[in-house]
């Protein structure tokens, strides 16, 4: 059986001493998806910066690849395999398609570069000379998930993609999703407010509330539980 490429044990976060996560046990098979659900302030996105060394834990541990990552820089991380895609989504509107793409291989190989983009997002082709910043919603999360596709990681953690977006859209990438993590053998840590869109796609699914666990399991069996699902979120 393979390691997790993700495993929190205990995991209390936050910032300036202040917890927002606490005990948080998590893991991630490689090829899975696991969804991080809850509400607003329940500590979901407080949990991915501290994953990627964006914030130091206050306690617990986060192994990556079997490794203990506590303390390590985030561009390190980045570089053995770990992709976030931010809810901002970390695009700078300046600068063209091509040019996003070109700066998350490091290389000028448009062609190349089109062709792997192409597999997973074929909207893309005709767009690689638009800049982001006159991107729709949807193209500019297609594009942050191209970024982080292209540099081949072990874990892909994505932050409320379903933000400022339109359901059919969001309809429309989570397949691919869930393509990422069977073809890639690619764990996904896939955050989410919106519960029944995110268990579409995922295979477990922990759900927090006020910084702490109040469900957990397989996906299917959260989405079967319309009062678990409502009393997460109401708490």
């Amino acid at each position: 059986m393979s390691s997790p490429v993700l495993e929190l044990e205990g995991l209390c976060a936050g910032h300036n001493g202040l917890a927002v996560v606490r005990d948080l046990d998590l893991r991630v098979e490689p090829g899975e998806v696991v969804a991080l659900l809850g509400p607003n302030g329940a500590g979901k996105t407080t949990t991915l910066l501290t994953v990627s060394g964006l914030l130091k834990p206050l306690a617990g541990s986060i192994r990556f690849n079997g490794e203990s990552i506590v303390g390590a820089r985030p561009d390190r991380l980045a570089r053995d395999g770990l992709g976030h895609v931010p809810d901002d989504r970390g695009l700078f509107p300046g600068l063209s398609v091509a040019e996003h793409l070109e700066l998350a291989t490091a290389r000028k190989d448009r062609a190349g570069i089109g062709e792997r983009v192409g597999h997973w997002f074929p909207a893309l082709d005709d767009l690689m000379d638009r800049r982001a910043g006159l991107l729709s919603g949807g193209e500019q999360q297609m594009l942050a998930l191209a970024q982080a596709l292209l540099r081949n990681p072990r874990l892909l953690m994505i932050d409320e993609m379903s933000l400022g977006l339109a359901p059919i859209v969001v309809e429309n990438l989570l397949p691919t999703v869930r393509r990422v993590a069977e073809e890639n053998a690619c764990g996904v840590l896939l955050v989410e407010q919106h519960a029944p869109m995110a268990l579409q796609v995922a295979d477990t699914a922990v759900m927090l509330n006020h910084g702490a666990v109040v469900a957990s399991g397989p996906a299917s069996e959260l989405a079967s539980d319309s009062d678990l699902l409502l009393s997460g979120y109401l708490g």
